[in-house]
């Protein structure tokens, strides 16, 4: 299955994408919990940033697209993080 690239005109999200595309590949490659759990924390923060932008506009399409896809992608840090708390 090929995962479709999360697409938005969002300069914030454009800005975000390649640095949290590199921290999802390392926790894609971590072998163990423990590194996988420091790298979502590292992907978690990256998505408050997103999730805080100052220039979020409720009406607007691509800001609730952004926010869609950091909210995702902060689910899945968290569940990582709690993954690991639980070994």
């Amino acid at each position: 299955m090929i995962a479709k690239k999360p697409e938005t005109n969002c300069p914030a999200f454009q800005k975000q994408e390649p640095i949290i595309k590199d921290i999802t590949n390392k926790i894609n490659r971590a072998k163990e919990i423990l590194e996988k759990a420091r790298f979502a924390e590292e992907l978690l923060r990256e998505m408050n940033i997103l999730l805080s932008c100052p220039d979020y506009d409720v009406k607007k399409t691509e800001c609730k697209n952004c926010h869609c896809i950091a909210n995702l992608r902060k689910k899945t840090a968290e569940i990582i993080i709690k993954a690991e708390k639980l070994t």
